[in-house]
């Protein structure tokens, strides 16, 4: 059994070193254990960190294309490499490396595919109490969309079974860390989460520049969730409730008409044609959005056969490879 840890990086030269200096040789179940850095693009020494710390993998973006694209690759590379469990964490040392025995030991077992690490939110200091609100409100959308029980959503402290990893495909050019949760679940994955610890903070987040950008990058992914996983009831809730409004004015038109007060309430006879109208082509809407996503999901099936066609051949023996663009 092999595992690999993986960390995507971005200048990280200062604090790669003692992150790397954290994680473990030898892993309960694993006869052998690597580490393979995904370098996105960084400008500065990252990968002569990486090289002076023993990396066993290093694999480069000729330039930045973001933590989730950052992710796919390294996923990709371990399976090349010959993974059977992957281990994901984060640069700066956010995770306790120690507790990585603590994620992988389910997918040992083979009691779960993805093991998700659980931080202990209510007592990090360094997060805001908004920041710290609207981690819950992923987390809740999380488990609503994949309808799993994850407490810790956006953690990237996570452990990924081969098959698992096989399976895994994100579309957003952000972050991971949701998406995943809810292919997982759709894919009816085994998950679980344990509780692990964290580490002092030692720079600023890079995901997040300021609280209304992490507010506005939350509620664009939440969005983006529901379309791309629950089509039909998206655009059906919104068709629902145009048509529903729709009625409400149509029936109060009547009511006035039946009245003998009809005369000059053309105003809402039209708007509620309009709402009736639009709650009707939102309801088509979501009718074709589920027929693609139900296309999608068959694409993922083909993407995983070919994946696993590929993974399957003798893993590289480079310590060094160039990611294309």
């Amino acid at each position: 059994m092999k595992l690999i840890i993986q960390i995507p990086c971005y200048n990280e030269a200062g604090t790669l070193a003692i992150t790397l200096a954290e994680l473990p040789r030898q892993v309960p179940g694993f006869d052998t254990v690597e580490w393979l850095i995904i370098d996105d693009g960084s400008v500065d020494d990252t990968v002569g960190v990486a090289k002076a710390n023993g990396v066993d993998h290093i694999v480069r973006h000729t330039r930045n294309q973001g933590l989730a694209k950052a992710f796919m690759t390294g996923l990709e590379a371990s399976l090349a490499a010959g993974a059977d469990v992957i281990v994901n964490t984060d640069a700066d040392n956010q995770y306790n490396a120690g507790d990585i025995p603590a994620l992988t030991n389910p997918i040992v077992k083979g009691e779960a595919d993805i093991v998700i690490g659980a931080r202990p939110i209510a007592t990090i200091e360094h997060f805001s109490p908004l920041k710290k609100a609207l981690q819950k409100l992923g987390s809740w959308v999380v488990r609503v969309a994949s309808k799993s029980d994850i407490p810790d959503a956006p953690s990237g402290f996570r452990a990924w079974s081969r098959n698992a990893a096989q399976h895994m495909m994100v579309f957003s050019d952000y972050t991971y860390t949701l998406e995943t949760i809810i292919q997982a679940g759709q894919k009816n994955m085994a998950m679980t989460s344990v509780p692990i610890r964290v580490n002092g903070d030692l720079r600023p987040s890079r995901l997040f520049k300021s609280i209304p950008s992490y507010i506005q990058r939350s509620v664009i992914t939440i969005i983006r969730i529901f379309i791309i996983y629950r089509p039909f009831r998206f655009f059906a809730s919104i068709g629902l409730t145009l048509f529903v409004l729709g009625l409400l004015v149509g029936l109060r038109f009547l009511v006035y008409y039946f009245m003998g007060e009809g005369a000059g309430r053309i105003q809402s006879l039209i708007l509620a044609s309009l709402l009736l109208t639009m709650g009707f082509q939102t309801f088509l809407i979501a009718f074709v959005a589920d027929l693609l996503a139900a296309n999608r999901k068959l694409l993922e099936e083909i993407r995983y056969s070919t994946r696993k066609d590929i993974s399957a051949a003798p893993p590289s023996t480079t310590a060094e490879t160039l990611a294309a663009e």
